[in-house]
């Protein structure tokens, strides 16, 4: 169950960047990129930064909570 949604997969298409691209600039491989865009990872702080700063926008914009989710 994940709190949390993210908008990794919109910007880098925006940017046109494959998962390639970006696994190559973060120095992770491209399965990370992809558990991570699929909501199967939570990325650590530091790559969830160097995410933002790549893709051009803020952490807390890249990550937003996914208010559909109740206890």
């Amino acid at each position: 169950m994940r709190i949390m949604k993210n908008s990794i997969r919109e910007l880098r298409k925006e940017k046109n960047y494959r998962q390639e691209d970006l696994a190559t600039a973060l120095r992770v491989t491209r399965q990370t990129i992809n558990a991570i865009e699929n909501d199967k990872y939570d990325p650590t702080l530091l790559l969830a930064f160097k995410l933002a700063n790549i893709l051009g926008t803020t952490v807390d914009k890249l990550f937003t909570p996914d208010l559909t989710m109740q206890k």
